[in-house]
């Protein structure tokens, strides 16, 4: 970064008298702080990376101290770089701060094949770490597999399960599938059905796998009680919020069967929960108008169950839907799989966790494995009117949000003065999705800034670098 860019981060870290997601702040007045190891990690392991402000004290409400020697600090930071694997690559800048120098050291997130980057010293199990809040924490042992799944392609969907027979597998269920399939794929046609189930990802070895079970078993939940869905009714806008009588849920079930059952009973639990209201159409036709669209509440559905992770990490969570006062709710166990970032959503292709999961129910129940999914979502609630769907992606839990269409259009009503209001003095993306308590700052943007910068009521201090972390908005 420039030096002006320091100097506007260190004053914005003395007024704020906070750390970020991205910025960590270390005294480093009389030396070099000895362990460095888990910020390096957790920046090099974070989206966008981070920056480590050195001499600024936050014990002392965040005063600036200075660093007792710009030079040999560089050093000793490379030389903690050094212990990292794979190798850290700081980049430094140097400037004057109330008469003080302080050193930023900006950390570039590793590629995901090189991840996690770890501290040699305490081995990859110990000195991984990821950035939550504006702490360093160590990350959990699905995380760490999580990348090594992607690196090493392994698919948890095609572990047997040894307690099971083929005999589990219901025979209506595999006569319907093999004659679809021998129908489809040319190729298969005149292979027997052992072949066919073993190519498919159903088989192996002679026993079923959990893709076999979840697709074609007569009951998968014999095995694997929490692969299912928990789908529950709140009365007011939050958990625990009690209805008159003191009840806390208005509906509540647990659904199970194989994925093609519970997509179905998930989808019939939310018509059979949500208002429906009947309008008439221009042509003097009535019509019914749910409140959210059930193509898109489909398409979540079905990405979940398609999407979860099945490694024996997460098979004990089942995926959970929430229906609230003002939202739905949607979320399911891993988060988001290989190189996809929620910001990438709905505009390019992903990785596919389960592929043989993906590929047998485009063909069973027509669904597309193509890329298809998150833009319809996006496109069906823009069709009704409604906001965007918001995707949040957190330590190994994925999820989806639907606000209702009228309680966010009341929101927007007085929102819009209020962000203009506020952005008298410029703000950064961050700060606003504090200020307007939106959980994600890209949301926040895209459905609620942006509308005012192409207004001109808001206007970008790096027009030319939209994207750019040091972005602000002002009026």
């Amino acid at each position: 970064m420039l030096e002006e860019e320091l100097v506007q981060l260190v004053n914005k870290i003395i007024s704020q008298k906070c750390e970020k997601q991205h910025i960590e702040s270390k005294k480093a007045l009389g030396g070099t702080p000895t362990k460095l190891y888990d910020t390096l990690s957790s920046f090099s392991n974070q989206i966008g990376g981070g920056i480590i402000i050195f001499g600024v004290d936050e014990d002392a409400g965040y005063e600036v101290v200075g660093v007792y020697d710009a030079q040999d600090l560089q050093k000793k930071v490379v030389e903690q770089s050094l212990q990292m694997e794979p190798v850290v690559r700081p980049l430094f800048t140097v400037a004057t701060v109330k008469e003080k120098i302080v050193v930023s050291a900006e950390i570039s997130e590793c590629d995901i094949y090189d991840k996690p980057c770890f501290y040699k010293g305490a081995g990859r199990l110990r000195g991984s770490f990821v950035r939550v809040g504006d702490s360093d924490q160590p990350m959990t042992e699905y995380e760490i597999y999580s990348y090594e799944a992607f690196k090493r392609r392994i698919h948890d969907e095609l572990r047997t399960v040894d307690r099971a027979t083929m005999a589990y597998l219901k025979k209506d269920n595999m006569t319907e599938y093999l004659l679809k399939l021998r129908r489809q794929k040319n190729n298969l046609a005149n292979l027997e059905d052992q072949r066919i189930l073993e190519t498919q990802g159903i088989s192996q070895d002679g026993l079923p796998t959990l893709a076999g079970l979840m697709l074609l078993g007569e009951y998968p939940q014999e095995f694997f009680p929490q692969l299912s869905v928990t789908a529950m009714v709140v009365q007011g806008k939050e958990m625990g919020d009690l209805g008159d009588d003191g009840e806390r849920f208005v509906d509540n079930k647990r659904i199970e069967g194989t994925i093609s059952q519970m997509l179905e009973s998930t989808l019939a639990f939310v018509r059979r929960n949500m208002k429906v209201k009947t309008i008439v159409t221009e042509e003097g036709m009535r019509a019914d108008k749910p409140e959210y669209p059930i193509k898109a509440v489909r398409e979540i559905i079905l990405n979940a169950l398609i999407h979860r992770d099945y490694s024996v990490h997460t098979e004990r969570s089942p995926i959970r839907l929430v229906m609230y006062e003002d939202r739905l709710e949607l979320e399911n166990p891993g988060g988001l799989y290989g190189r996809i970032t929620v910001d990438d959503l709905g505009k390019a292709a992903a990785d596919t966790r389960n592929p043989y999961l993906a590929g047998a129910l485009e063909m069973m129940i027509d669904t597309e494995n193509r890329f298809s999914g998150i833009p319809t979502v996006i496109a069906e609630l823009k069709k009704a009117n409604m906001p965007a769907p918001i995707f949040i992606d957190r330590r190994g839990a994925f999820k989806v949000i639907f606000y209702k269409k009228t309680i966010v259009q009341d929101k927007s009503a007085d929102l819009a003065q209020e962000i203009i209001s506020y952005c008298r003095t410029p703000r950064t993306r961050e700060e606003l999705a504090e200020q307007f308590e939106f959980e994600t700052p890209s949301y926040f943007i895209k459905t609620y800034l942006y509308p005012l910068i192409q207004a001109g009521k808001i206007k970008m201090s790096l027009p030319d670098k939209p994207k750019s972390k040091y972005q602000k908005y002002f009026s």
